[in-house]
């Protein structure tokens, strides 16, 4: 299977939130017929009004299901084990389905595990997002600057591989990679959760009254991911929590290290650390 918009490959999004809404938006755009599912019928009726979606409803339709060549599930974990458990029957065969959860080792293998054999799962990760939610803060935008992972394991087919590099590449991002299930966990653990973590801990650490009146853009940009989602970004802490566990870790100890150069007067040592940070951030700006 490949994506062919000519020939009307029809794309359903199942969970029309800030993710699933932008994915559908952009595929929408590109000339592919985009239909949704998701648990709110005033999402449906936005995107519908605002020519993000071409059909959709907030029940579980088996004719949409069935019409899918590709199903991408924007849920939270817990929610899209659940719904494939309860739903893969609607399938059609040879249907490919991806994802754009932000964990994969507890997620990819229990799915793999417990679908149709003749229905594929190939993950994904959208390396993009807002402090908003809701399909009314989609924009496809997002995708610009963004990064986009994909997660295979030794049960995909180079097909279905090669159609969600291909998805990357049509919803706009600007690096398309693939990573496995255990080393893209590492990685979000440290370049995703710990800083999610770092954010929600310095916005805990002081109530002082009129704070927004004083501050300067180093803290509003260091704090701008702590307006957060508790309900999902709990879960994906809780569902990664070995790997991030031992980041944090890493972190208390380069924290220290710090610390413990400023109790000692090193400044040598708090230059040097510094400028390893400085040389290692410009990589981002290149």
């Amino acid at each position: 299977m490949k994506l062919n918009k000519n020939a009307d490959t029809r794309i359903l999004i199942v969970g029309l939130g800030l993710i699933g809404g932008s994915y559908a938006k952009a595929l929408k755009k590109k000339g592919y017929h985009v239909s949704a599912i998701t648990k709110e019928q005033k999402s449906i009726d936005y995107a519908l009004a605002n020519d993000i979606i071409d059909e959709g409803t907030s029940a579980v339709d088996a004719g949409l299901i069935q019409q899918a060549d590709l199903i991408v599930f924007a849920l939270y974990p817990r929610i899209f084990l659940q719904w494939i458990e309860e739903n893969q029957q609607y399938f059609r065969s040879g249907t490919i389905l991806t994802d754009v959860t932000g964990v994969k080792g507890s997620v990819v293998y229990e799915i793999q595990s417990i679908l149709r054999e003749d229905v594929e799962f190939i993950s994904a990760h959208p390396m993009a997002g807002k402090e908003v939610y809701g399909v009314e803060n989609s924009d496809d935008k997002i995708f610009e600057n963004a990064n986009y992972i994909v997660v295979p394991t030794e049960k995909n087919s180079q097909e279905a591989i090669d159609l969600c590099l291909e998805l990357g590449r049509e919803l706009g991002f600007r690096s398309v990679s693939t990573l496995s299930p255990e080393k893209h966990d590492e990685m979000i653990a440290y370049l995703s959760q710990l800083t999610h973590c770092i954010a929600v801990t310095l916005m805990c650490c002081h109530d002082g009254d009129h704070l927004e009146e004083y501050t300067g853009d180093s803290f509003r940009d260091l704090t701008r991911i702590a307006k957060i989602n508790d309900a999902m970004w709990s879960e994906l802490f809780a569902m990664n929590k070995e790997a991030l566990l031992a980041q944090m870790d890493v972190f208390y100890e380069k924290f220290e290290e710090l610390r413990a150069a400023l109790r000692e007067d090193d400044m040598d040592h708090m230059r040097s650390m510094m400028r390893l940070s400085t040389e290692r951030r410009g990589r981002f700006d290149k």
